[in-house]
């Protein structure tokens, strides 16, 4: 599948004028802390406030919980490692990472694609999540389910349908993608996501756990209250990655060709362009594109690309326009309510703008 949408050549933006836009686009917004960071064709521009007194560390040095905006990275990941030709998009997740095991016959055609573009046929997350989920749900729901467990759930899973035939959204799925590249590469998926991903692109502030005390933003529910910092126990590689916005902008100005230094590994730079890629529609009319990891919608501008996270008190997005070096960071201390414009002004910040 191509694109051929052109994007239309516009006038420079001065970053003065980036200035004006975000600062009114913040007045949109409630939240103790809020981060919004433009990057154009390398020139960064970021505005930062919230309803909270700053604390000593400036808003943009701290490190945000990404929720599913982590699945990009997921997804560079696999995309990397495909170049390298360490595995294959059509392998079989239940051979890399339980040879041998009986599984059910759909759950042995599931392939890491589909783990990944939530076609896998797996639900949102394993039915035995709640019961324990639920008593918690507000401070901790998956703190107490491990990996060897998401591991287990997918090994005995009976998926609702028939892999590659629909699209759900699958936090299970691409956690247990995680797992399968982990027991692929015989490497932990911290250390596989910092050796492929992070440490060539110099994304230095950017890690999977907690940081040290000071530097992680701290998260609230709507009323205000403060959350304790997300533990995603076996679900990782879905939501688990903490990084400050002015790294946000170095990730995406990679996809966009505006990283301070261009990839130096021939299989990072195929991977940056191909989760550019659209690889499925969906939807009435097939109306809804995603690439490998990232939604894509039209915009009178050319395509953009995103995705968006929320965890128990944060809210992050991150979005670019390839061909045009457009790319946008946001980030919010506020969880996700009914009536929130975070997304939205973020959103807009893409779609919306020059």
């Amino acid at each position: 599948m191509t694109d051929t949408t052109a994007a239309p050549v516009t006038a420079p933006v001065s970053p003065a004028a980036t200035a004006r836009l975000l600062a009114e686009a913040a007045r949109a917004v409630d939240a103790p802390d809020l981060v919004l960071a433009v990057s154009r064709n390398g020139v960064r521009t970021v505005h930062t406030g919230g309803s909270a007194e700053p604390g000593p560390v400036p808003r943009e040095l701290m490190a945000y919980e990404l929720g599913s905006a982590s699945k990009p990275y997921a997804g560079l990941l696999l995309a990397r490692l495909v170049a390298q030709g360490r595995v294959r998009y059509e392998d079989r997740a239940a051979d890399l990472l339980a040879p041998g095991f009986p599984v059910h016959p759909a759950v042995r055609r599931i392939t890491l694609r589909h783990l990944l573009t939530h076609t896998s046929g797996l639900p949102g997350l394993p039915a035995d999540f709640y019961p324990q989920a639920v008593p918690r749900w507000s401070t901790d729901p998956y703190g107490g389910y491990p990996a060897d467990r998401v591991v287990r759930a997918f090994l005995r899973a009976r998926p609702r349908h028939r892999p590659g035939t629909r699209w759900h959204y699958s936090n299970f799925a691409v956690s247990v993608l995680g797992h399968t590249l982990a027991a692929a590469t015989g490497t932990p998926w911290e250390v596989l996501l910092h050796q492929q991903v992070l440490a060539p692109l110099g994304l230095d502030a950017t890690r999977v756990r907690p940081g040290p005390d000071g530097t992680d933003a701290v998260g609230h529910r709507r009323d205000g209250t403060p959350v304790p910092a997300l533990d995603t126990g076996g679900f990782t590689a879905a939501g688990a990655v903490r990084a400050t916005p002015l790294d946000l902008l170095t990730f995406l100005e990679a996809h966009t060709g505006n990283a301070a230094g261009s990839p130096t590994d021939s299989s990072l730079a195929t991977a940056l362009t191909e989760v550019t890629r659209p690889v499925l529609r969906r939807g009435l009319r097939h109306a809804h594109t995603h690439t490998l990891t990232w939604f894509q919608h039209p915009t009178p501008y050319g395509p953009v690309l995103f995705h968006a996270g929320a965890t128990l008190g944060q809210q992050a997005f991150l979005g670019f326009r390839p061909g045009t070096g457009l790319a946008v960071a946001a980030t919010a201390t506020r969880r996700v309510h009914r009536a929130d414009t975070f997304v939205a002004t973020a959103y807009g910040l893409l779609t919306e703008t020059r």
